[in-house]
């Protein structure tokens, strides 16, 4: 018998039964994306070199040597389709989908590319398959017409991919746990809409005239669900209630359409909590089961370290029903190259993607993000969804053949119904002015753009609050609720605030003054403005002015352009015509900045040239943050101190790093390089480095946190140290 795996328990399983069950899977996973044939024969050769004598003398500790045992699976397909895309998941199923490379030999054809690991000389003998295995050709699916067909082939490749090391993983997973991990157990789509309908049902709602118009808005979704599989726009402003009404045109959708599964993608990790639990108080109903699992930088689930929890399962596949994401897991993964970022990629295929915030969506990787989402509606039953209340102006970067239908019967009504405030552009305004302004208004929040011009501002007023990254997120969580209560007694309320504060936190106040930013985030900070509705949008003003002494930053440069252009146009700034003309203006700003790192065109020539896609280089480049930032953990108060013992006692685990989040700052280089050169902080496992690029910092010199206004960007020198 030739051996694909041993237990701990010394028991082995069969390289033939590997190969079949693993194979079976990702035929099934393929099968959503009328390629289960293909991946069937990539299942069958992805581990081929488990047949030559050197990897079994390996697996029977005869030899340590090491044995490629991926290539001859990639060569033997390529043998039998002439063609490439197979050939690509089964070489990568371990390090990862390689570059292209060229296909003729030579210098400029490392072993790490395809081409070079096909042309690779002296493998070992692996055709003691051929008693076991008996590879074949496969169907191909036909591919709708596109402008760019090599972005279609790359993406149809890590497609196949996710399909290919999903299955691997699983069937490893199933033989090596002896069955003891337990996946699955969801409820189903149609048992999701069922629950979500008796939700609406049993809901007591007041005949207010708000509620009225929500309602209006959940039949509009109800009835766009019924409407053929394709790209949409949900357009509704803030109160309007998006995320129930959302909701229920994705499983009604899905249900309608036969598809499988809904994944939110929204772009602030600070939202997604509320958004979340809204969704799983209405779909979850059974004890121990949560048909919600969100997958962010933020969640860890209980058992994470044992990888037991089917929670956490459940995140590195998506196999649930309702998946909870951000743009940056989204979008990465889809242009990832690596196995863990991809093998949930094939589970977006017969899917409702709901993409909240859509003006959110990365400007410099526009281009790309528009054509995965394509892709998906074209050649893999997804169904988009754009939803905003300031809907981006993406109509002319979609290709002809994908337009959005927008759900909602008039868009331009609902924006009258729901205006809270009033939009007053001020222009140019010294700091002097803008304090006095602040001073005379008894509850009034101010955002800026910098976390440097909120901290000084802050230090300008007396009696305020200050909310920014600066300060670590328990102690901001602490902040919003003392903020709350000032609301709410009536009391004397002043919030100076970095953006943080326009997505995710339910504040209300009589006044806003907003720097000048995107109109789309002045916006978003009117949502803080009259939130409840409680007086006239005419009394109820959010002031956007200039600072005379603070430049806006360079990358608000170009949004603030798109702001002139629409302020010079349009009285009222937040009116549907406004916000198209802002987008309409940056997209066009921007030109081939849309696609930053010229992602489309380098897939595009790469699968020209004998389908040398570089899948690593794209990988590497499609970061959506990319200023490195370093974090630094404020041990403030009882638990923060404990967790700070626990790590001088060497524990180090993904639990306890998750907690330290809670009372961590992250900040640039040139910040962390004043700290270090003032000895505030230390490195937590190689004092006074910063060469590695996830590190941890410690605080260590209790003088460079403020406790109202947070980590100092300009700390006075201090020896004071925690103890």
């Amino acid at each position: 018998m030739y051996i694909a795996h041993t237990r701990e328990d010394g028991k082995e399983q069969s390289l033939l039964n590997h190969l079949t069950e693993t194979a079976k899977l990702a035929k099934d996973f393929a099968s959503s994306f009328h390629s289960g044939e293909l991946a069937y024969q990539m299942g069958l050769a992805h581990d081929l070199g488990k047949y030559s004598k050197e990897f079994q003398d390996r697996i029977k500790g005869i030899s340590a040597a090491q044995v490629d045992h991926s290539t001859s699976g990639g060569i033997e397909l390529n043998k039998i389709f002439k063609n490439i895309i197979p050939v690509y998941g089964v070489l990568g199923h371990h390090s990862g989908l390689p570059n292209g490379g060229s296909k003729a030999v030579g210098l400029n054809n490392p072993d790490s590319t395809l081409y070079g690991r096909l042309n690779k000389k002296n493998l070992p003998d692996y055709l003691a398959y051929k008693n076991e295995i008996n590879l074949s050709n496969a169907p191909w699916p036909n591919f709708k017409p596109s402008q760019d067909m090599g972005f279609t082939m790359a993406f149809f490749i890590r497609m196949l991919y996710s399909a290919l090391v999903d299955a691997d993983y699983l069937d490893t997973e199933s033989f090596m746990s002896q069955g003891e991990v337990q996946r699955s157990g969801f409820d189903s789509i149609d048992v999701l809409k069922e629950r979500f309908d008796r939700f609406i049902q049993r809901t007591p709602r007041e005949k207010s005239p708000i509620n009225m118009k929500r309602n209006e808005i959940l039949e509009d979704c109800l009835s766009a669900s019924g409407k053929e599989k394709g790209l949409f726009s949900l357009t509704v402003p803030t109160g309007g209630g998006k995320t129930i009404s959302s909701l229920g045109f994705a499983l009604h959708h899905a249900k309608n359409h036969h598809l499988k599964r809904i994944v939110y993608v929204i772009p602030f990790t600070s939202i997604i909590d509320q958004n979340a639990k809204v969704i799983a108080s209405i779909v979850n109903e059974s004890e121990g089961i949560n048909n919600v699992i969100e997958h962010h930088s933020n969640i860890l689930y209980p058992n994470e370290e044992n990888k037991k929890d089917y929670k956490y399962l459940a995140a590195e596949n998506w196999d649930a029903p309702i998946i909870v994401t951000t743009n940056v897991q989204f979008f990465e993964s889809l242009f990832a190259h690596r196995s863990a970022k991809c093998r949930k990629l094939h589970n977006l295929a017969e899917s409702v993607i709901i993409f909240d915030e859509a003006q959110m969506l990365p400007i410099p990787f526009l281009k790309p993000c528009i054509r995965a989402m394509e892709e998906l509606i074209r050649n893999y039953n997804t169904t988009a969804v754009l939803c905003t209340a300031t809907q981006p102006s993406l109509g002319p970067i979609f290709s002809k053949d994908i337009t959005p239908t927008e759900i909602c019967k008039d868009p331009k009504a609902l924006y009258s119904f729901f205006r809270r405030a009033t939009l007053k552009n001020i222009g140019k305004i010294s700091e002097e002015d803008l304090i006095q302004n602040l001073k005379e208004k008894k509850q009034v929040l101010c955002i800026v753009n910098t976390r440097k011009h909120a901290q000084e501002l802050y230090k300008k007023l007396d009696n305020a609050f200050h909310l920014s990254t600066l300060l670590f997120p328990a102690h901001r969580k602490k902040v919003l609720e003392e903020i709350k209560d000032c609301l709410k007694n009536g009391e004397a309320c002043r919030v100076i605030s970095t953006s943080l504060i326009e997505a995710g936190v339910d504040l209300d106040f009589p006044f806003v003054y907003r720097e000048k930013a995107g109109l789309d985030s002045v916006i978003q900070a009117a949502g803080r403005c009259n939130r409840e509705g409680k007086h006239s949008p005419n009394e109820s003003i959010t002031y956007i002015f200039q600072s005379e002494d603070y430049k806006i930053p360079a990358p608000m440069a170009i949004a603030s352009q798109g702001f002139n252009e629409a302020a010079k146009k349009h009285g009222d700034l937040g009116s549907p015509e406004a916000i198209q003309l802002y987008f309409d203006s940056i997209y066009t700003i921007q030109g081939q900045k849309l696609d930053q790192k010229n992602i489309i065109n380098r897939l595009n020539e790469g699968w020209k040239e004998a389908g040398s896609i570089p899948f690593r280089d794209i990988s590497e480049d499609f970061l959506m943050i990319e200023n490195h930032t370093y974090t630094i953990f404020i041990p403030f108060g009882e638990e923060a101190a404990d967790l700070l013992k626990r790590l001088q006692f060497g524990e180090r685990n993904r639990s306890l790093l998750r907690k330290i989040n809670q009372y961590s700052v992250n900040i640039y280089e040139n910040h962390l390089n004043l700290l270090l050169n003032n000895g505030m902080v230390e490195y937590l496992d190689q004092k006074n480095s910063k060469d590695v690029g996830d590190g941890l910092f410690i605080l260590t010199d209790p003088t460079a946190y403020d406790d109202k206004s947070g980590l100092k960007l300009a700390p006075d020198t201090g020896n004071g140290i925690f103890l």
